[in-house]
């Protein structure tokens, strides 16, 4: 249905390649050449300054969960006024394999005349069951809306 591309680039730089201090900072090319520096989490040497492929999976989560609310609102004719997440990912050893095995989104929603508890949790679960990005993920992601 659609393909999405990006160029990463890495380069050694001044440091020595070793395990200890080589840089783990690279760039990432989005479409139209928008450029993305990310590094490790900083538990493996990375720089904190900068996002990590966890984050990015969080806030992909986050952000498609966010576009298919919105979607969903604007066809049930239900004006949202602001939408604000404060998403987290958990890391974790399972069997020593280290993956993100859940998330929990918290979106914060502000209509122009809300909804009724029945219908913004029928939203939020169809925003979740049609997000391409928690389809296409083993992660439990939750969704926890504040009230």
């Amino acid at each position: 249905m659609g393909e999405h591309r990006i160029h990463l680039d890495w380069t050694g730089g001044e440091a020595p390649f070793t395990y200890e201090s080589y840089s783990r900072n690279h760039q990432i090319r989005f479409k139209d050449g928008v450029m993305l520096t990310v590094s490790a989490a900083a538990p493996y040497r990375g720089d904190p300054a900068h996002a990590d492929p966890e984050d990015l999976l969080v806030a992909s989560l986050s952000s498609c969960h966010m576009l298919s609310f919105l979607a969903i609102c604007a066809k049930k004719r239900l004006t949202v006024e602001s939408y604000r997440d404060d998403a987290v990912g958990f890391l974790e050893n399972d069997g020593g394999k280290y993956w993100v095995t859940r998330v929990i989104l918290r979106p914060e929603v502000r209509f122009a005349v809300a909804p009724d508890a029945e219908t913004l949790a029928h939203v939020h679960h169809k925003a979740h069951e049609t997000c391409f990005i928690a389809n296409s993920v083993k992660t439990d992601v939750r969704v926890e809306p504040v009230p």
